[in-house]
């Protein structure tokens, strides 16, 4: 079986390239365009989350903080993506597992990945 990756973000040029990438390899991938993470991680329940900072008004360290403070989702690991400076700091701060600064090289993000989720 497949391991289970959300990639939530608000550019479709950016899931289309992460979820081309990660299903090129063999991860299932859903992706969401909008803050409704919290809804959709439960019903798909994923291994992993990569959310975006900044998703057209809404903040994803808040959203971090949400799942991270349920007792359903604390435990799935959430890698948040951003091009902001302080990064590490505000990843920090929300209790996400991991961070990646944008741009990123694709090996550099399945590394991340791989360090949270069994590879396939």
């Amino acid at each position: 079986m497949k391991t289970k990756i959300l990639v939530a973000d608000d550019d479709p040029a950016i899931l289309d390239a992460i979820k081309m990438m990660l299903e090129f390899c063999d991860y299932d991938v859903d992706t969401i365009d909008d803050g409704a993470v919290i809804k959709i991680l439960r019903q798909k329940k994923p291994k992993l989350l990569l959310l975006d900072i900044w998703m057209s008004g809404i903040d994803g360290r808040d959203i971090c903080k949400k799942l991270k403070g349920l007792k359903e989702t604390r435990d799935i690991p959430v890698i948040l993506i951003s091009a902001s400076r302080d990064i590490e700091r505000s990843s920090r701060e929300a209790g996400a597992n991991d961070f990646i600064a944008k741009p990123f090289e694709m090996n550099e993000l399945l590394t991340k990945i791989e360090k949270y989720v069994p590879t396939n």
